[in-house]
Formats: structure tokens, C-alpha cells, sequence
């Protein structure tokens, strides 16, 4: 009998899918909360007066670049490492994600990496640029989770995780 993995890493793989799983569901709710609303020009320009949805754009924000941060720094590099695998850089360890099916795009995960500084920064100056960081960022909330989806699929596939 052979082994589709290797024992000695499936604990921590198990640990970093539990955590991005947790993550993922909280910033579903952020998203699905803060993406119930109509959000234009005018919305955006009216956050300096609503601390309500200041704080939850920073809870939206902090949740996005958390969950994207675990995915890149730990949960690729472990489940590379699982399948037998070199963790390498960040760029390395999302070629092979894209090899092994768990995300579409390194470009998009990269692209996306890059808003968490739009999305902090420029609400405060430029609502335009703000506003179209938000709107991608919305869509990139979808592709992070469907990224922990994927690695969930492959821990079943795998046999380290019982299907639920």
C-alpha cells in the first residue's frame, strides 16, 4: 500500500485548513454584511462620517489580508509539503497551487495581495481608486474561498480528512 502523502506532515496541514477554514467563515460574514449594502461613489465618500462602516471596512480588511496572508505563508506551503513537495518562496508555492488545481491564477493571488495597501490607505484620499479596490476585492474574497475549498477537496482526496 502506498501513501498519496506523507504522515509526518498531515497534522500541520490539518491545523493550517482548520484555521483558513475559520478565517474564510468570518470574512464570509464581513463580506456578506458589508456587500448587502448599494456601495458607489457616494457611499465610499460618506465613510469619514460613519464610524459604523469605517470599522466594518478595517473588519473586511484585516479578515481579507488575514485569510490571504495564512493561505500564501502557511496552508500552500504545507499541504506542498504534505504531497511531498519543497516549500519554496511565495511565488514557487503558488505555481504549484496552480499545478495542482487549488487556485486559478498565481497572477490573481498576486494581483490581489497588492489591494490590502488600496484598501487601507485610500479610503481616507482617493474614493475613486478606493471604490475600485473594493469592488475587486469583493471578487477576490470568492477566490480565496474557494482556494480553501480546494485544499479541503484534497485533504479528502488525500484521505487525511473524512468527507463531512
Amino acid at each position: 500500500m502506498s501513501l498519496a502523502y506523507l504522515p509526518e506532515h498531515a497534522q500541520n496541514a490539518l491545523l493550517a485548513l482548520d484555521l483558513a477554514k475559520k478565517e474564510a467563515a468570518h470574512l464570509a460574514y464581513t463580506h456578506r454584511t458589508l456587500f448587502a449594502q448599494h456601495i458607489d461613489l457616494e457611499w465610499v465618500r460618506n465613510l469619514a462620517q460613519r464610524d459604523d462602516l469605517a470599522e466594518k471596512i478595517d473588519a473586511f480588511v484585516s479578515r481579507f489580508g488575514r485569510l490571504q496572508d495564512h493561505i500564501g505563508e502557511k496552508l500552500i506551503p504545507r499541504f506542498v509539503a504534505l504531497l511531498g513537495g519543497t516549500p519554496q518562496s511565495l511565488l514557487d508555492n503558488l505555481a504549484y497551487a496552480e499545478r495542482a488545481g487549488w487556485l486559478e491564477s498565481t497572477e490573481s493571488f498576486v494581483s490581489a495581495r497588492k489591494l490590502r495597501n488600496l484598501l487601507v490607505h485610500e479610503y481616507m484620499s482617493e474614493a475613486e481608486l478606493f471604490l475600485e479596490a473594493l469592488q475587486t476585492a469583493d471578487e477576490a474574497t470568492r477566490m480565496l474561498t474557494v482556494i480553501v475549498e480546494r485544499m479541503e477537496q484534497q485533504a479528502q482526496s488525500v484521505g487525511i480528512r473524512k468527507q463531512e
